[in-house]
């Protein structure tokens, strides 16, 4: 075959030669107006997009919310960075802004030594208090509020309790030192998230997770262990290293070197707590409570006060409460609770409570009656008298999980009275007993105290009148204290 028949458009092979061309160059148009496609959607950006270009070591970006740009807040940053340091918020607010929790405490984290930190919050006109500056801890006080501003820091020397730091200006540095990777975040008030060990995802999955090697950071600071659980019940974290696990149960006993107050604090949050997963469970059966609590002898009684006081009822005010569970808790009389609540070095006002709870003053029980409340109430208040009804419905739960109708109605009516209740005074004072010719002395108070039983055991109904003539009588029949029993 001749080569111009075969260019030939009209023979057969030329026709192959120019639907095979065809079909290329169709091609070629395809896969360049996908390219293009590509490119323009890349370089498109529509006027409600949002391009977000992180800065060097940003992992995430927070929405800037109210409290990161309040003006007190605004002008502690100001302070600090006045020199071109860097300041940055970190631990418990980074945290639950991320979880979109309500923030408490507002940690700031500087580059800036502590003494110069007090001079720059002076300068500004912000009051500074040197709470820990040995530490590198200065509180900013502006307009009734606080903040809590620390220097960035390194471990020289640990025992265990207390710690001998350097200051350091390294952001990653400090987060090093901290306990679990969640605690490390650190964010600018324009919301820029710092995050040096990973800590954004283990918050994610709600996994609790040393920083480093957990036998250091145990040794370090043997808080850590009850701050494990701490975070367990509060925020619902799960154990991501079993090994890590192993190792907090292991030092337990190290627990015993830790003062009073630390594990006070950190034991009433874990009880006030949503108590997720049920950490006080896991603390009991692992041998935690034997070395800081040994008079917790179950768990039971505090879980059932702990579904009524957190999730089964809704009156009032009435919620969790730390020295209420805590009652419930220990297994010990009046003596005991006064011991326990000395040991943890409770205010007064948290012993009384804590010991009047375990010997209590009055049996709340569904079937009291109005008149009986009401005395109740007056005598030993309402918060007194809430606790007790709690207290015993819920070990009354443990016999009988499913009570009566009858009777959960009789206890949250018992209840939303309480939580309702309004003081009221004795109608009488001392000075009407004298009016009456009593002497002023130990008679005059005998008699108040005698009339006012009178008038607590008829549910405080009595007016004034009523009960000075109940008054008269017990002058002229020469009586004192002899009151009917409460209820009758």
């Amino acid at each position: 075959m001749k080569i111009d028949d075969f260019l030939h458009l009209n023979s057969p092979e030329g026709k192959w030669i120019v639907a095979g061309l065809g079909t290329l160059f169709l091609l070629f148009l395809i896969a360049r107006r996908r390219r293009l496609a590509r490119q323009a959607q890349a370089d498109a950006v529509e006027e409600d997009d949002m391009v977000v270009v992180f800065p060097q070591g940003v992992a995430g970006q927070l929405a800037i919310e109210p409290w990161m740009i309040a003006p007190d807040v605004s002008a502690v940053f100001a302070a600090l960075t006045k020199d071109g340091k860097e300041a940055r918020f970190v631990g418990g607010c980074v945290r639950d802004a991320l979880m979109k929790r309500p923030i408490g405490d507002i940690d700031i984290a500087t580059q800036e030594p502590p003494e110069r930190v007090v001079m720059l919050l002076k300068d500004a006109g912000i009051q500074a208090v040197p709470t820990g500056i040995e530490h590198g801890t200065v509180t900013a006080v502006l307009n009734g509020k606080t903040f809590e501003i620390t220097t960035l820091r390194c471990d020289v020397s640990t025992d265990g309790r207390r710690a001998t730091v350097a200051f350091t200006d390294d952001w990653r540095e400090d987060a090093a030192r901290r306990d679990f990777t969640f605690n490390t975040l650190s964010a600018t008030p324009d919301g820029s998230v710092y995050d040096y060990f990973n800590g954004m995802q283990d918050l994610a999955h709600r996994l609790i997770r040393f920083v480093g090697r957990v036998d250091e950071r145990i040794a370090e600071d043997r808080l850590r262990m009850l701050r494990y659980f701490r975070f367990m019940a509060t925020l619902g974290m799960r154990i991501a290293e079993r090994y890590e696990f192993q190792m907090v149960v292991n030092n337990a006993e190290h627990l015993a070197e830790l003062s009073a107050e630390r594990i006070r604090d950190e034991l009433l949050k874990i009880v006030g707590s949503s108590n997720q997963h049920d950490a006080v469970r896991i603390m009991f059966e692992q041998g935690i409570f034997a070395v800081i609590l040994p008079e917790v002898a179950d768990t039971v009684w505090f879980k059932r006060l702990s579904w009524l006081d957190s999730s089964a009822i809704k009156i009032g005010d009435i919620g969790p409460d730390p020295i209420r569970r805590l009652a419930a808790l220990i297994e010990t009389d009046g003596a005991g609770a006064e011991a326990v609540a000395r040991r943890l070095k409770l205010s007064r006002a948290q012993i009384r409570r804590l010991t009047r709870l375990k010997a209590p003053a009055w049996q709340a029980a569904p079937e009291t009656s109005e008149a009986e409340l009401r005395g109740m109430l007056s005598e030993l208040g309402a918060e007194e008298v809430i606790d007790l009804a709690l207290l015993e419905w819920s070990h009354r739960l443990i016999i009988t999980p499913r009570l009566l109708k009858s009777e959960t109605e009789a206890w949250q009516k018992l209840l939303t009275q309480a939580a309702a209740w309004e003081p009221i005074d004795l109608p009488i004072k001392g000075g009407d007993i004298v009016a009456l010719g009593i002497p002023p002395g130990p008679r005059v108070s005998e008699l108040l105290r005698a009339v006012e039983a009178w008038w607590r055991a008829g549910g405080c109904t009595a007016d004034r009148d009523a009960c000075l003539t109940d008054l008269s009588a017990r002058i002229i029949n020469n009586t004192g204290n002899n009151a009917p029993e409460r209820g009758q």
